[in-house]
């Protein structure tokens, strides 16, 4: 359903426009097993009203009350329906919570009805933690502003948290609080995921809140998977619990969905994943689809049942990738990913005009160059840019970005300063930028180049030096910078010029012509060494990286940023293959993950928004075949055509080569693809490199006792070594235990997250072997399937050595 808290700020300069700082978060958060699901708040929406008393002065201490009312508007429209019995239990909830004297508030919540016991109840199935993130909200001349949230389906206690300032500097700050409670409800706990083969007994709690005892129908019904006993009538105590269990099993790998049922009292579905067993083998092609694209593919013969499947991500023109970045951009936390960013939402004007979204294009423009917010930003016209959310996007960005250059170092000055300069109207990102650039400028050596350190190949320095130019020069939009960017662009072409003979690589090559700081008869000679390092496969042509070659911050570049240094380099240029060049740009592509960092994303992006710039037809059918029998298929309506569009579907019988083939109904020259076969095979011990590994796991567990694991390897000397380890669904590292290695020396670090424990092990001295025992604690009874066990260089990531994995039996 959809809630409406009301955050007020009192006493804080009235007449001020204030912003806020709103956070949501669940009670839970931190709590596992019994009682970790929830539910959506029903039935009349009411108000939370944190009133914020004044500040004596900065940083002083706030003095807050929190109080509940009932509201005055409707519910809104696309809420979700009401539920009387749950509007019923909030509203007591409420009623304990408010502080005395606040009887009106409560006596305007009547006038609700239990709903009869047989009708069946609504079902549960959305479980954020926190839903609610708004880091910028403008109250009106009052103090107050209204944020409508829809709350969660999660039986929890919320905690909202809210932090004002004024224009002036002063701030203030409050938390409240509300529940989500049934009186009886049903809560299974599931894993986050089990294997292939795994049968499990799986715990559901039952929970009864009022003061009578309960008997009701449980029923548990599950997709995907086999249940036994998910059937049977249940008592509870009053004010009590009871936990049934049921064993699930699953043959293949694929979604699970879980749904119980308490008679018309509560129901709640819950989803998790079955992973497969084996070891994975992916296959991917891309290309454009300018015309039909046949490609051959050949799935492994022993792929294990139910494991192979087919993706088809196909992407819509530069207006497509730049719709889809706009939503992710934000999740990523890189210094190079904040300086993306801001540079995305700064050109994002521009890139909307050249791609013909001028109403969107002035909309952006607004939001970018600093005008003022209206009170009540129109409702946005279907295809166009969600203000509001770039709104959030750019103050999100803009505090991280003023937090990572308060004193940065030249590197990661010139990665902010050409993102903050993209936002002329700014003047907090504005004068940033400015004294960034300005950082970067002072920074060039007497020779022309700029950064530079111990160790540091000529190849970085010249890589870096491209980089400090392209900052520089964003800079020179004001006499002072002009004049700065003239020099610094003079004093680095210098330098380029005297070590071309030792430019050896096309990516070095294409990063100086991207800068801008060379020109006439060197310009030339280096687009023709990028031409000649380009290199041509099915579906398109990349620049690859060699060996040795680095960019600025001494990390080996991705092929992505790569073939977009290239793009930019021959922009122009008629013998350059610009088209492939995109393709693979295009089909390399991930929605969540973009092309891989920060600085690729920016790269690329520029470049894809330069070649593909048609607009697409109203229509586009999107097919896939496999032996020219259809396998699936999509279709771009005019909403949706600006969107990443993905398709995914099993693949049985995909052993061996078969004949794929991607087309586009109409063809359409800037509508990229990427194909992805992907399939599980049996594990198989593997050694290279003179690793050696060998992993014992307990002969017997039992759920809540601690168990060992032993992990021995035989090793070269010297050499940084990452051992991953896989465990069975439901069990959790101890981390004593693993802190232990850690305070000995044995283990550098560690990491555990959802089915393995991954440990950092130093250089060993020669012939010095490595073991190591750690606990581990099992949470699920039943028969489960470990993960494979691997080690391998971290220098070298190609040597590693593999131990096919067990299977536990846990009581």
């Amino acid at each position: 359903m959809k809630r409406t808290v009301v955050v007020g700020a009192v006493g804080l300069l009235v007449g001020f426009v204030l912003a806020l700082f709103v956070l949501v978060l669940g009670g839970d958060i931190l709590r596992s097993g019994f009682g970790a699901s929830a539910n959506a708040l029903a039935g009349e929406p009411e108000h939370v009203v944190l009133r914020l008393k004044q500040m004596d002065s900065f940083g002083g201490a706030v003095a807050q009350e929190v109080a509940a009312a009932p509201a005055a508007a409707p519910m809104e429209e696309g809420g979700m329906p009401s539920s009387p019995p749950m509007a019923k239990k909030l509203r007591a909830v409420l009623k304990e919570e408010m502080p005395k004297g606040a009887g009106a508030a409560r006596g305007g919540m009547g006038g609700l009805e239990e709903a009869p016991a047989e009708e069946a109840a609504p079902s549960r199935a959305w479980f954020p933690e926190t839903f609610l993130f708004e880091p910028l909200v403008v109250t009106d001349a009052s103090g107050a502003a209204t944020v409508p949230v829809r709350v969660p389906d999660r039986l929890t206690r919320w905690r909202v948290l809210a932090l004002a300032h004024s224009r002036s500097g002063a701030q203030a700050g409050a938390v409240a609080g509300f529940a989500g409670t049934l009186p009886t409800y049903v809560d299974p706990v599931l894993p986050p995921f089990l294997r292939a083969g795994d049968a499990v007994r799986l715990p559901v709690q039952v929970v009864n809140t009022t003061e009578s005892a309960v008997e009701a129908p449980l029923k548990v019904e599950v997709q995907g998977a086999t249940v036994e006993g998910g059937a049977r009538a249940v008592r509870v105590p009053a004010r009590g619990s009871v936990v049934e269990y049921v064993t699930v099993r699953v043959a293949g790998p694929g979604p699970v969905s879980v749904r119980a049922t308490l008679g018309g009292a509560d129901a709640v579905v819950r989803d998790f994943d079955v992973w497969p067993t084996g070891r994975p083998v992916l296959q991917t092609r891309g290309g454009t689809l300018a015309a039909p694209r046949t490609l051959s593919l050949s799935g492994p013969d022993d792929a294990q049942t139910g494991s192979e499947r087919v993706r088809l991500l196909v992407y819509p023109g530069a207006l497509g990738v730049l719709r889809s970045e706009w939503g992710t951009a934000g999740t990523r936390m890189s210094t190079a990913d904040v300086a993306y960013a801001l540079t995305l939402v700064g050109r994002s004007p521009e890139l909307l005009a050249a791609l013909g979204e001028t109403q969107s294009a002035e909309a952006l423009k607004a939001l970018t160059s600093g005008e003022k917010r209206m009170a009540s930003p129109p409702r946005p016209v279907e295809g166009a840019v969600d203000v509001e959310a770039m709104r959030k996007l750019l103050a999100q960005v803009t505090q991280r970005a003023l937090r990572e250059g308060r004193a940065p170092d030249v590197a990661t000055a010139a990665l902010l300063a050409e993102g903050a300069l993209a936002h002329p109207g700014n003047p907090v990102l504005a004068r940033l930028g400015e004294r960034l650039a300005a950082q970067v400028a002072a920074a060039q050596l007497p020779d022309g180049t700029c950064q530079g350190g111990d160790g540091w190949t000529l190849q970085r320095l010249l890589v870096a030096t491209a980089d400090c130019t392209r900052a520089v020069n964003a800079a020179a939009g004001t006499p002072e910078g002009k004049r700065r960017a003239a020099l610094f662009t003079a004093r680095a072409s210098g330098a380029l010029e005297r070590n071309r003979a030792h430019v050896k690589d096309g990516y070095t090559a294409a990063a100086l012509l991207a800068s801008g700081a060379v020109t006439g008869a060197l310009k030339d000679d280096l687009r023709a060494q990028v031409r000649d390092a380009v290199k041509t496969r099915e579906g398109g042509a990349y620049l690859p990286v060699e060996p040795g070659v680095v960019d600025a911050s001494g990390q080996t570049p991705s092929e992505a940023e790569a073939t977009a240094l290239a793009v930019l380099a021959l922009e122009g240029d008629t013998k350059a293959p610009l088209a492939d060049l995109g393709a693979s740009l295009l089909s390399g592509y991930e929605p969540v993950l973009g092309w891989g960092g920060g600085r690729a994303n920016r790269l690329a992006l520029r470049a894809v928004v330069a070649l593909f710039r048609e607009p697409l037809p109203a229509q586009v059918r999107v097919v896939l075949e496999r032996d020219g029998q259809p396998i699936t298929e999509g279709t771009f309506d005019a909403r949706a055509l600006r969107e990443v569009l993905a398709l995914e579907a099993a693949a049985p019988g995909s052993a061996g080569a078969h004949t794929w083939t991607v087309r586009a109904e109409p063809a359409v020259p800037g509508l990229g693809f990427s194909l992805a076969l992907a399939a599980a095979v049996p594990w198989k011990a593997e050694s290279q490199g003179g690793l050696e590994l060998s992993v014992k796991g307990p002969a017997e567990a039992k759920v809540g006792q601690p168990a060992e694991v032993v992990v021995q390897a035989s090793t070269p000397s010297g050499l940084e070594l990452e051992l991953r380890h896989g465990l069975p669904a439901g069990v959790q590292v101890d981390p004593a235990s693993l802190n232990a290695l850690v305070s000995e020396g044995r283990v550098t670090s560690w990491d555990a997250e959802d089915g393995a424990v991954t440990l950092k092990l130093p250089p060993r001295g020669a012939g010095e072997p490595f073991q190591a025992r750690f606990r581990v604690i099992p949470t699920l009874a039943g028969t489960l399937q470990a993960g494979a066990s691997s080690l391998k260089v971290v220098a070298r990531p190609d040597l590693v050595s593999y131990v096919p994995p067990t299977t536990w039996a846990v009581r």
